[in-house]
């Protein structure tokens, strides 16, 4: 049986948690987030505990067993806590900018790329080579933070571009001289 699936969920103080029909939602200080149930995973909702039981052994159903229970973790945290995402620029004349609903990202191209912010997220710019991507749903901080690094890559040689607060980017030798 799976080692996740199995776990209980405590439901934190501040957090509501309903089930109606296929869709799980939760209410918390941050928002609200659902979540729709597959038919073979059963949710239990207890006074402060949530238990994913499955209806079968089937080869689907204990895949998605886990699944179900890590993407209820993610949804409790995320309404009571929320996600967020540091990244950093290196590069000389490298620089992000937030101007309202939009991330202005100078990476070394002739023009400079503007990426549109989803509306359930938030982007703070700690410097001009620094910003947090914020937002209480984590698949949607992850994929933005990841399609931001995506303009500009930290290449190997002199370790330039964009990369998340904290990554080890391996650098690489350059060549050699000739004797």
């Amino acid at each position: 049986m799976s080692r996740i699936g199995k776990r209980i969920l405590t439901i934190p103080d501040n957090v509501t948690v309903e089930l109606n029909n296929d869709t799980l939602t939760v209410r918390g200080p941050k928002g609200q987030l659902a979540l729709n149930i597959p038919e073979n995973v059963i949710v239990k909702i207890d006074e402060k505990e949530i238990t994913v039981e499955r209806k079968n052994e089937e080869l689907e159903t204990r895949s998605l067993h886990g699944t179900i229970n890590a993407l209820i973790t993610n949804l409790l945290i995320g309404v009571s806590e929320g996600y967020q995402k540091g990244l950093e620029i290196v590069g000389v004349g490298y620089r992000f900018n937030v101007q309202g609903a939009k991330l202005v990202i100078n990476a070394g191209y002739s023009h400079p790329i503007t990426l549109d912010i989803p509306s359930n997220l938030t982007v703070e710019g700690v410097s001009n080579t620094e910003i947090v991507v914020k937002g209480m749903d984590k698949q949607a901080v992850g994929e933005f933070a990841a399609n931001i690094r995506k303009v500009r890559k930290p290449e190997p040689y002199k370790g330039k571009g964009i990369r998340y607060k904290g990554e080890y980017v391996r650098r690489k030798e350059g060549k050699k001289a000739a004797k």
